[in-house]
C-alpha cells in the first residue's frame, strides 16, 4: 500500500515537472461594455419625450429624447415660405426682359437719329439694372435656403438621438424636467465586449495584437468564446508587475452581458511560458505522503 502511494505520488510530481503535461493557462478577466456612454444635450429646456426605457435596445441614429421646439418649428416654416416665394425673381425675370426689348427699338431708332443719345443711355441703365436685379433676386433665394438648413439644424438639436447601437441601461430624467447640463440616459454597446486581462511582466512581449484567445464567463454562462487581442499596454506596472491586455469578443444579439468576470486562455501557449512548479516543493509533498502512509 506504501509502494502504491508512494508511486502515485511519483507520478503526480512528474505530471507537474513534465512539459507535455500541462495543456493551456488561464489568466482572470473581466467582460466590459464595448463603449459607455451617457447622453445629454446640446441645447437647455425642457424634455417633451424620452422614448426609451431602462434595458431598451437602440440603434444608432434613433431618437430617444425630444425637447420642446415650439419656436423652432415656426422659425423652419418661415425659413420655409421665403425660400418658396417666388415672386421677387419672376418680377425681375419679366422687368429684363422688357427692358432688353425697349433697348432693342431704341438702338434702331437711334441710328436713325430719332432719339437723343441721352434717351438710349437712359433704356441701357434701365436693362442693366433689371439684370442685376435677377442676381439679387438668385442671392435672396440661395440666403433663404442657407436660412432653411440652419434653422433645422437647430430644431433637430432639440432631438438626441443614439450614438450607438446598444441598450439603455440608466435613465435619469422624465419628461417635463429641465436636465441643464446632466445626464438623461446611460447607454453601452456590447458588441463587441471588451475583454480586460491583466498579465505577468514575464508575458510581456509573448502577446501581440492580433492573436486569438478563447473566453470562458463565470457561472450561469456556459461555454467558451473566441476572441482577439486588440491592445496590448507597452508599460508593465511596477508595483505588481503586470501589464494591461484588451481583447474583443464578438457579441451579436447581445447574448453576453457586461460586467461579469471570466477567465482567458491565448491560443498558441505553450508550457513553457507557465511558472514552473516548485520541485522541492513537490518532494516535499511525497515525503509526507509516504511518512503518512
Amino acid at each position: 500500500m506504501k509502494a502504491l502511494s508512494y508511486k502515485l505520488s511519483l507520478a503526480l510530481l512528474a505530471g507537474l515537472l513534465l512539459p507535455g503535461a500541462v495543456t493551456a493557462f488561464e489568466y482572470d478577466c473581466m467582460m466590459e461594455p464595448h463603449r459607455v456612454v451617457e447622453v445629454k444635450s446640446a441645447v437647455d429646456g425642457r424634455i417633451e419625450e424620452i422614448n426609451v426605457e431602462r434595458s431598451d435596445s437602440v440603434t444608432e441614429g434613433q431618437p430617444l429624447v425630444v425637447f420642446e421646439s415650439n419656436v423652432e418649428k415656426a422659425t423652419v416654416e418661415l425659413a420655409r415660405a421665403k425660400l418658396e416665394m417666388m415672386a421677387e425673381l419672376d418680377s425681375s425675370r419679366v422687368s429684363h426682359r422688357f427692358a432688353v426689348r425697349k433697348l432693342g427699338r431704341f438702338d434702331g431708332l437711334a441710328e436713325e437719329g430719332v432719339v437723343a443719345v441721352q434717351t438710349k443711355d437712359e433704356v441701357e441703365t434701365e436693362a442693366a439694372l433689371a439684370s442685376l436685379q435677377i442676381v439679387q433676386a438668385k442671392e435672396n433665394k440661395l440666403l433663404a435656403e442657407l436660412e432653411l438648413k440652419r434653422a433645422n439644424a437647430v430644431l433637430n438639436q432639440h432631438t438626441v438621438t443614439s450614438p450607438l447601437t446598444g441598450v439603455v441601461v440608466d435613465r435619469f430624467r422624465s419628461p417635463g424636467e429641465y436636465p441643464e447640463e446632466g445626464a438623461i440616459l446611460k447607454l453601452v454597446q456590447l458588441d463587441p465586449l471588451n475583454i480586460e486581462v491583466l498579465l505577468p511582466a514575464s508575458k510581456f512581449g509573448s502577446i501581440e495584437p492580433g492573436m486569438p484567445a478563447r473566453v470562458t464567463p463565470e457561472s450561469p454562462l456556459e461555454g467558451s468564446y473566441e476572441a482577439e487581442v486588440k491592445i496590448v499596454d507597452r508599460v508593465v506596472d511596477a508595483s505588481s508587475g503586470t501589464f494591461g491586455v484588451r481583447l474583443e469578443l464578438p457579441n451579436p444579439d447581445n447574448k453576453l452581458p457586461g460586467g461579469l468576470k471570466c477567465t482567458v486562455s491565448f491560443d498558441g501557449e505553450t508550457p513553457g511560458d507557465a511558472p514552473t512548479p516548485s520541485v522541492s516543493k513537490s518532494i516535499g509533498l511525497v515525503d509526507m505522503d509516504y511518512a503518512h502512509q
